[in-house]
């Protein structure tokens, strides 16, 4: 892309775009380029439309990772090249709602417990205990633990915003146990190689491998962790406003997702199945 992708790198840096985001949108406009052999000034909106049915028919992309394309190709048209035309008449793929699976409290102690590492323990620990994003776990510093407020410092989130989430005291005591067994070096407080945090990739392969060894008929994934901190808070009673703001959602509605994944409401509800549970004037 050469030019093009030196402007768009200066046009994300300016709006503050996160990492993963600039890079995401990099490879999705350097593949269509290649997809045509073409600069994307020579592009058109039928050009768009063929790439993104070559998405979806040839290489099986799903609903999510088109709207990852399309995403990339409007911050290209609109912010980059300034022709919004281009992309302005591309529909947006519907991506069909599904329900996550939601671990029960035992079940995410269970798969906690059975994590071998220490340090990956403590990673997955503090994603249910705090509700972070995994990448907001991995990035976490030393001196972003408050052990006098009770609060961890999440910063540089999604949006590029910070926040301050609580610190359970038992979440506490395992990053005492863990910084005595392992004195991290340096700002990161869960190093990896060559200084960096440990990568996604490990983490997500060590959960794999702790699946396996149990029976859980669940799908659980990384994300599973902070689906579960949100669902046990909402059926404990605390307000959505409050699980939002923890959760470092803008909006609203994205947080009152998760009264869908909750079962606190139905177990007040009795079933008409049920007939020995009702008043009898029900059935007079």
């Amino acid at each position: 892309m050469g030019e093009v992708r030196e402007r768009m790198v200066k046009e994300m840096e300016l709006r503050g775009l996160a990492p993963a985001t600039k890079k995401s949108y990099l490879v999705c406009c350097r593949v269509f380029v290649a997809h045509f052999m073409k600069s994307a000034e020579q592009l058109h909106a039928e050009d768009v439309k063929a790439f993104l049915l070559h998405l979806m028919r040839e290489r099986k992309a799903g609903p999510a990772c088109v709207a990852v394309y399309i995403a990339a190709l409007r911050f290209l048209y609109r912010k980059v090249l300034n022709t919004p035309e281009v992309i302005d008449g591309t529909p947006r793929p519907r991506q069909p709602k599904k329900m996550p699976d939601v671990l029960s409290r035992e079940e995410v102690e269970q798969v906690l417990s059975a994590v071998r590492s220490l340090k990956l323990r403590t990673i997955l620990s503090m994603a249910y205990a705090a509700g972070l994003r995994i990448s907001e776990a991995l990035r976490m510093r030393v001196e972003d633990v408050d052990s006098k407020r009770m609060v961890l410092h999440v910063r540089g989130a999604k949006g590029g915003k910070d926040r301050m989430v609580l610190l359970s005291p038992r979440l506490l005591t395992m990053l005492r146990d863990y910084w005595k067994a392992e004195r991290p070096k340096g700002q990161l407080l869960f190093p990896g190689r060559f200084g960096r945090s440990v990568h996604i990739d490990v983490l997500r392969r060590a959960l794999w491998a702790t699946l396996d060894g149990l029976s859980l008929s669940k799908r659980v994934t990384l994300h599973s962790f902070r689906h579960g901190f949100a669902t046990h808070l909402l059926e404990d009673g605390t307000e959505l406003r409050v699980i939002q703001q923890l959760l470092g959602h803008s909006c609203p509605l994205t947080t009152a997702h998760y009264t869908q994944v909750s079962t606190r409401n139905y177990q007040r509800v009795t079933s008409p199945l049920d007939p020995d549970l009702l008043p009898p004037r029900f059935f007079a």
